[in-house]
């Protein structure tokens, strides 16, 4: 792996402090945290926005697909004013605590050498290999996870708990002896965030099932609650922690050039300029 001592990495934001989880090791680099964009004047934003720029050279942006609208406008307002391909826009269909764990892990990745394009088009790439989900008290305001009628008929009755796994594959489960959600089949390391819950089957029941090899409490994300719909939750995720690992996954898959803007990706997309591969013409005859 490429050291970078020569280089400034590119910059992995965040929307909010609490999306910035603490280093996973010495060289996972700190996060830049984009906090109250839409509480601040227009100018101001984008001062702070191309200070970024300036200094990085790229920014990727990994959002929650619960961020508040208004501030999701001025993330894209302040990109065209910018009229810059330099800022890219990630935002994956990923819980928040399993959001946060991504982002740590891009911030993993910045630390070696890897071209911004192939930085951020490695965010889809390792999306994969996380697993997300959550212990809920309640379904009844879930709209992000496919539910039954049963159980919301369920999530009527007090004390029941269903166990939900949002990514890589929906799964729900109403807690009780033999509930059990379908783990990642390689190892990984778990994150778990408490809301207003008490229980011990994730940390417990769970934890023991994924046989995860290393279990750690953080805060719960300030945007939790909105996306699973409830407060009385205990949010969870398992993921890849070593550097590694993660590095040998990145570079392990072709790359190629954008055609549009020249940047070095991996996929069929670059997250910079959001071009895909022009269509191959075919010859008539």
């Amino acid at each position: 792996m490429g050291s970078g001592e020569l280089r400034v990495p590119t910059a992995i934001a965040v929307t909010s402090a609490d999306l910035a989880l603490p280093p996973q090791d010495e060289r996972t680099v700190p996060a830049v945290v984009l906090q109250d964009l839409d509480r601040q004047p227009l100018d101001r934003s984008l001062t702070a926005l191309q200070a970024v720029v300036e200094q990085y050279g790229h920014v990727i942006v990994v959002c929650s697909g619960a961020l508040d609208p208004t501030v999701e406008r001025r993330l894209h307002t302040l990109r065209s004013l910018m009229e810059s391909d330099r800022i890219a826009l990630f935002r994956p269909e990923l819980p928040p605590l399993g959001l946060a764990v991504l982002a740590r892990q891009l911030r993993q990745l910045a630390s070696c050498d890897l071209s911004p394009g192939v930085l951020a088009s490695a965010g889809r790439l390792l999306t994969h290999y996380i697993h997300a989900g959550a212990l809920l008290g309640s379904v009844t305001k879930l709209d992000r996870v496919p539910v039954g009628l049963k159980s919301h008929a369920k999530s009527w009755v007090p004390g029941n708990h269903f166990g939900v796994l949002a990514h890589p594959e929906p799964q729900l489960v109403r807690i009780g002896p033999e509930a059990a959600l379908t783990g990642p089949e390689f190892g990984t390391r778990m994150l778990v965030a408490r809301g207003q819950l008490q229980s011990d089957w994730v940390t417990d029941t769970l934890a023991r099932s994924w046989s995860v090899q290393g279990l750690r409490e953080v805060p719960l994300p300030a945007e939790s609650e909105r996306w699973w719909g409830t407060g009385r939750l205990i949010e969870f995720c398992a993921y890849l922690s070593d550097l590694s690992v993660l590095y040998q996954l990145v570079t392990s898959v072709r790359q190629s050039t954008c055609h549009w803007c020249g940047i070095d990706v991996i996929g069929d997309r670059c997250v910079f300029c959001s071009a895909t591969p022009p269509v191959p013409e075919t010859r008539a005859g």
